[in-house]
């Protein structure tokens, strides 16, 4: 593997083997590897941006967490740490800071009183509603040039990957 974690013709033997597969489809999956290498620290500082958006002293675990309450709408904190894989004693410490910013109340749930649902206050959905509304914007502008062939070609490859990975 050379300095840029590009595995080198002569190290793909060095990779663990997965069926009979060719030097040439290692290096394949070293050249994919590295693009979500690429892909995953673009995603880390677009979160810290969008952290940033919301509040200046948002984390980037917070914007995760506080998107995540929006998408679902109220939900248990059990649920929640389920949903992001994450330990419950995480989730409580984030929501204790969303809650002291501001954007997270918590809720009675009717069906349990002793329990209590985590929701979103109407200036985090606000707040996260225009962030998200400008990443697509991005988003639909970026793939609107690559023709519908093409994005339709990256949904099935993307669906195929995530079915892999489960």
């Amino acid at each position: 593997m050379d300095n840029t974690g590009r595995v080198a013709a002569g190290d793909a033997a060095a990779l663990p083997a997965a069926g009979a597969s060719t030097g040439s489809t290692d290096q394949a999956i070293a050249d994919v590897e590295e693009q979500f290498t690429r892909l995953f620290n673009q995603v880390s500082t677009a979160m810290r941006d969008r952290a940033s958006h919301i509040h200046p002293e948002l984390q980037p675990g917070g914007y995760k967490l506080l998107s995540t309450i929006v998408r679902s709408g109220p939900i248990h904190a059990g649920d929640l740490a389920a949903m992001l894989y994450t330990d419950k004693s995480v989730i409580s410490r984030q929501v204790r800071i969303l809650e002291d910013m501001g954007f997270v109340e918590r809720q009675t749930d009717p069906t349990d009183r002793r329990a209590s649902f985590l929701a979103a206050t109407p200036e985090a959905i606000e707040k996260v509603n225009e962030v998200r509304a400008a990443d697509q914007a991005n988003l639909y502008r970026s793939l609107r040039r690559w023709g519908e062939e093409d994005v339709r070609r990256l949904a099935e490859l993307l669906e195929r990957l995530n079915e892999v990975t489960r």
